[in-house]
């Protein structure tokens, strides 16, 4: 009975929510979009020429977004095709993903080898293979068990992380989705050893309900 309660409210969140409804007329997958502009537009993340990975990009509003700003950027390069993006958008996910123009999608694993490969395999090689963002949109099934759930989302900011210190630009920038609980200090603390600069961002596009919070690190460290 109280799933269903719980269910009914979420739908109804869900249909009357502005974004969502913003998310439908703009053509974006989801509602998730308006919280990587807002970061964006507080942090200008997204620059000309970027090469950006998106890591479990399914289902793509993070990608979207990137192709279109890339795209609104170009448009002051001479170099660059009418209506193409000024930079490079990577994205993976073990799920499917419909395609994206100027996105190239790898549906596998980075963690395991082949999938790995594929998504090096596209980086540039005049920038010797480093890449200068890296987007985490990803988060766990959750259970309600709060040590079990606390557990899931650090590994996959772990994960997130040790990515980004392999592919980064020194300059480089990783935005990842966390929840601000249990065991949310600790991955702050991985962050600070890694960054010259970390910061965390609730935009207004996440539920004020919601515990997500997102949190950005800017230039590696120089390896000791």
């Amino acid at each position: 009975m109280a799933k269903n309660k719980f269910n009914k409210s979420w739908l109804q969140d869900h249909l009357t929510d502005p974004y969502v409804k913003m998310a439908q007329k703009e053509g974006y997958r989801a509602r998730a979009v308006y919280k990587l502009s807002e970061i964006d537009e507080q942090d200008h993340l997204i620059q000309a020429g970027m090469t950006i990975v998106d890591l479990g990009s399914a289902p793509g509003s993070w990608s979207q977004y990137a192709r279109n700003r890339l795209t609104e950027l170009g448009k002051s390069n001479p170099k660059i095709e009418s209506g193409k993006p000024d930079g490079q958008i990577i994205a993976i996910d073990i799920l499917p993903m419909e395609d994206i123009a100027d996105v190239s999608f790898i549906q596998g694993d980075f963690r395991e080898e082949e999938g790995l490969q594929a998504l090096e395999a596209l980086l540039p090689k005049s920038a010797e293979g480093k890449v200068d963002l890296v987007l985490s949109d990803m988060a766990p099934n959750l259970s309600g068990v709060g040590v079990a759930d606390a557990a899931r989302m650090a590994f996959l900011a772990e994960i997130a992380l040790d990515f980004a210190v392999a592919h980064l630009k020194p300059e480089g920038a990783l935005l990842i989705k966390c929840f601000n609980g249990s065991g949310y200090s600790q991955i702050v603390e991985s962050f600070k050893k890694v960054f010259k600069t970390v910061a965390s961002r609730k935009p207004k596009a996440s539920r004020a309900k919601s515990s997500e919070i997102f949190l950005l690190g800017r230039n590696l460290k120089s390896p000791k």
